[in-house]
């Protein structure tokens, strides 16, 4: 052995050896290089990699119902849309001034509106109430003893204003029967309350009935009391201007009082089994007519 063997100090002629310089020094002998990487391509490093795009959101509304449904609901929303448009044309031909289509389809127009959609304004000049209307009655009462009395007044259309008054639905009877009667009544006859034609008596028959109904129901004088004579009165008040105008109203109430009506039994409200009996009697002679019209038929066939 020399000095060279111990690697210190290389021959002449031979390098140090450098376990950096050979990558397969330190390699088991017999074993495969390492696959090469490709180099990576400038595209690839100049823009990163997008993420994949948000899923679409859930249909919502009509459109996510099946394709049946979405016809029916189009066709009732096409229904809603029209019949407002005609409720709308409806509404303006009733309150726009006279002209050639409201004269045309009068009929029509009024068969629309009323009772329900009634208006009490004209458009292009704007009328509305400006009045407060009460409608009063009272009775003669005889009882079953032979005895008389007569009722205190009762106000009509402040028992009306009362089932109104927080009632989120009220009635068509409780908001207009009344009120619709009254008016009737007013314009079918003259300050001297004389009638004017069939409908003046037909006004005074209408209220009559009406304002019986609302007393009887009250029961004075008993139970076995009748009511032989009504009367009725109207107490009109004009409504106070806001303080900001210059109009000038006397807010004294108005007295209209009519004369006393006799109470017929055409008048008086059938009992339920007077009624019950009256409409099977109708049922029974629509019967018997339709039975001998079907006979005749048979006859004129023969």
């Amino acid at each position: 052995m020399d000095a060279y063997d111990d690697g210190a100090h290389p021959r002449p002629g031979e390098a140090a050896a450098d376990p950096s310089a050979d990558p397969s020094a330190d390699a088991v002998v017999g074993s495969s290089p390492p696959p090469a990487v490709p180099p990576a391509s400038p595209a690839s490093l100049a823009s990163p990699v997008s993420p994949p795009p948000p899923p679409a959101p859930p249909r919502t509304g009509i459109a996510a119902l099946p394709i049946g449904y979405q016809l029916v609901a189009a066709l009732a929303l096409a229904v809603i849309a029209v019949t407002a448009c005609v409720h709308v044309g409806m509404v303006f031909l009733h309150v726009a001034p006279s002209n050639t289509v409201s004269k045309k389809h009068g009929e029509a127009v009024d068969w629309w509106i009323y009772p329900e959609f009634e208006q009490n304004w004209k458009l292009f000049a704007p009328n509305p109430l400006q009045q407060n209307v009460a409608v009063q009655a009272r009775a003669e009462f005889r009882t079953a003893d032979g005895g008389t009395g007569t009722t205190e007044w009762y106000d009509l259309s402040a028992q009306d204003g009362a089932d109104i008054d927080g009632n989120p639905l009220p009635s068509h009877i409780q908001q207009n029967e009344l009120r619709r009667a009254w008016d009737f009544y007013v314009g079918s006859h003259d300050a001297e309350n004389r009638p004017s034609g069939l409908r003046g008596q037909l006004s005074e028959r209408y209220v009559r009935r009406i304002v019986l109904m609302r007393i009887d129901r009250e029961r004075p004088g008993g139970p076995d009391a009748r009511i032989e004579r009504v009367q009725i009165r109207s107490r009109t008040t004009n409504v106070r201007p806001p303080r900001w105008s210059d109009e000038k109203t006397s807010t004294k109430p108005v007295l209209r009082l009519l004369p006393w009506w006799t109470v017929t039994p055409e008048d008086m409200p059938l009992p339920d089994e007077a009624r019950t009996r009256t409409a099977a009697q109708e049922r029974q002679t629509r019967g018997d007519e339709q039975t001998r019209g079907n006979e005749q038929n048979r006859g004129d066939e023969r």
